[in-house]
C-alpha cells in the first residue's frame, strides 16, 4: 500500500527565526529581544503582550525590517529580509507591510484622505487609482464621509482609524501595530481592536499587534507574552 501524501503546509506570511537584538550602551549591552521565533499566517491576528520595556516595539521594528536583528533572520512570504538589497527592502516595507502607530502619526496639515494617500504617492500610483483606493480604504474603516477633515477635527478613535486606513491602502500582506490603542479610552480602544480583528480576517492580512492591555487580548487569535525580550 502506498503512503498517503503528506499535507503541504502554507508558507507563513511572516516568520522570525531565532531573532535577537542587542543594543550597546555606555552602561553595557541591552538585550532587547532574545532568541525569538514565531510564524504568522495570512488572516491571523497575533497579540504580543508585555509590560513597558519588555521588547515589544523592538521586536516589531525587527519584524518590519525597520531594524536589523543582531542574530537570526526574518522572512516575509518565504523571502529573507537580510537577502534583499536596500532598495528592495524599502519597497517591501512600503508595499508589503503596513504600520499602525500609537501616536497615530498623521500629518496635521493634511486631510484624512491626504494622509491615507501618502503611501500611494510614495509608490507613484496613478491618480485615478490612487483616489479610488483612498476612498475604499476610508470606507473600510467607516470614515468615507470624513475624508476632507483634518486630524484636529477628528476624535482619537477616528484618527486611529485613519492610521489603519493608511496602513492598509497599499494592500500589504502584513500589518504591524504598536500599542494602537494606547492613547484611547477603553471603549474606543475596544472598538478599534474589533475593527482590526474584522479587517485582518476579511482581508486575509497577517497581523501582529503589541499591547499591555489585558482587555484587548480577547480579540486575538493567538497571544504571545514577551518578558525581558523573550517569548514565553
Amino acid at each position: 500500500m502506498s503512503a498517503e501524501p503528506s499535507a503541504v503546509l502554507p508558507t507563513p506570511a511572516l516568520r522570525a527565526v531565532a531573532v535577537s537584538r542587542t543594543f550597546s550602551t555606555p552602561a553595557g549591552d541591552v538585550h532587547a529581544v532574545v532568541d525569538v521565533s514565531l510564524e504568522v499566517q495570512p488572516g491571523e491576528l497575533v497579540v504580543l503582550r508585555g509590560t513597558s520595556g519588555s521588547g515589544k516595539s523592538t521586536l516589531l521594528n525587527v519584524l518590519g525590517g525597520i531594524d536589523e536583528p543582531t542574530a537570526g533572520h526574518v522572512e516575509v512570504a518565504g523571502e529573507r529580509l537580510d537577502a534583499l538589497d536596500s532598495a528592495a527592502r524599502l519597497r517591501l516595507r512600503t508595499t508589503g507591510i503596513g504600520y499602525v502607530l500609537q501616536s497615530f502619526g498623521l500629518v496635521p496639515v493634511l486631510s484624512a484622505a491626504e494622509n491615507v494617500e501618502v503611501p500611494l504617492r510614495l509608490l507613484r500610483t496613478e491618480a485615478g487609482e490612487r483616489d479610488a483606493r483612498v476612498r475604499a480604504a476610508l470606507a473600510m474603516v467607516g470614515l468615507e464621509r470624513h475624508g476632507h477633515q483634518r486630524p484636529y477635527e477628528l476624535s482619537g478613535g477616528q484618527q486611529q482609524r485613519v492610521g489603519i486606513a493608511r496602513a492598509l491602502v497599499a494592500r500589504p500582506s502584513i500589518l504591524l501595530a504598536d500599542e494602537p490603542t494606547g492613547q484611547l479610552d477603553s471603549a474606543t480602544a475596544a472598538t478599534v481592536m474589533d475593527l482590526l480583528h474584522d479587517l485582518v480576517h476579511r482581508e486575509g492580512v497577517a497581523a501582529v499587534v503589541s499591547t499591555h492591555d489585558p482587555v484587548l487580548v480577547a480579540r486575538a487569535d493567538r497571544v504571545l507574552t514577551l518578558h525581558d525580550g523573550r517569548v514565553s
